[in-house]
């Protein structure tokens, strides 16, 4: 029955989302070109404020746990599973003033209007999944930039998204590259449930009445611990708050 109700309401849902992909996508453009980094930081937080309320449509509601517990004028790394891209609109509305940078895979940094351009000029790397040896500097290049300007990077270590909630083992290279080159840096587990019932029927239609919960877990001082035991502890809190 779900199913059925929700073509309808996908189609809605679905105009709205586009029509403030093609909006902000000028926006961004002008505010990056013309404003600077700050204005385009801001015109990317409203788009996502905008993206989330897009999906109140489908009765779709937020809840981040422990926001307090994350470290302030530090790096910070994000590491989190994914279910789905409302990972991302989450993490960059709810997490605004920590200037999220993610990594993500390059064919993301075309075709679509806004996120797109924002992952191309926005500060986060687009890497070639089929080539390591391409990710190394960039992700090294992305880690001594959350280092001297103190904001933070987002990883999904999984490598892909989960399709049913079940968490997937994480590779473990890009963790390891963000905490060697951002010492001072603080690993927060964020433990994620509910975003892959968005599209348990796939693209369309979409799923209804999901409470996306975000558990931001106590964080972890990259320079306490080797980085194999902070990968271990980390990878521990993420998934042992997984309701599947």
């Amino acid at each position: 029955m779900e199913k059925i109700i929700s073509y309808p309401i996908s189609v809605v849902y679905y105009l709205c989302f586009g029509l403030t992909l093609v909006i902000f996508h000028p926006i961004q453009w002008f505010c990056f070109n013309v404003l600077g980094y700050q204005a385009h930081k801001k015109s990317v937080d409203y788009l996502n404020f905008c993206l989330t309320k897009c999906t109140t449509i489908l009765g779709t509601t937020y809840t981040f746990e422990n926001r307090e517990l994350i470290p302030e004028n530090v790096p910070i790394i994000f590491v989190a599973n994914h279910q789905s891209l409302y990972d991302v609109i989450g993490i960059i509305w709810f997490l605004r003033r920590f200037h999220a940078k993610f990594v993500s895979k390059k064919e993301l940094g075309k075709g679509i209007p806004s996120v797109s351009y924002n992952l191309r000029h926005g500060g986060s790397v687009l890497i070639d999944r089929k080539d390591p040896k391409q990710a190394i500097p960039l992700i090294k290049g992305l880690s001594e930039y959350i280092e001297k300007h103190k904001r933070s990077a987002v990883i999904f270590p999984e490598g892909t998204r989960s399709k049913d909630g079940k968490p997937k083992e994480f590779v473990q290279s890009g963790l390891k590259i963000l905490c060697k080159y951002a010492p001072s840096a603080y690993v927060i587990p964020i433990s994620i449930n509910n975003s892959w019932k968005m599209v348990k029927f796939g693209a369309f239609p979409m799923g209804l009445g999901n409470h996306l919960q975000f558990i931001i877990h106590k964080p972890i001082a990259v320079a306490d611990f080797s980085i194999e035991e902070l990968i271990k502890k980390t990878e521990s809190a993420v998934v042992n708050s997984i309701k599947v």
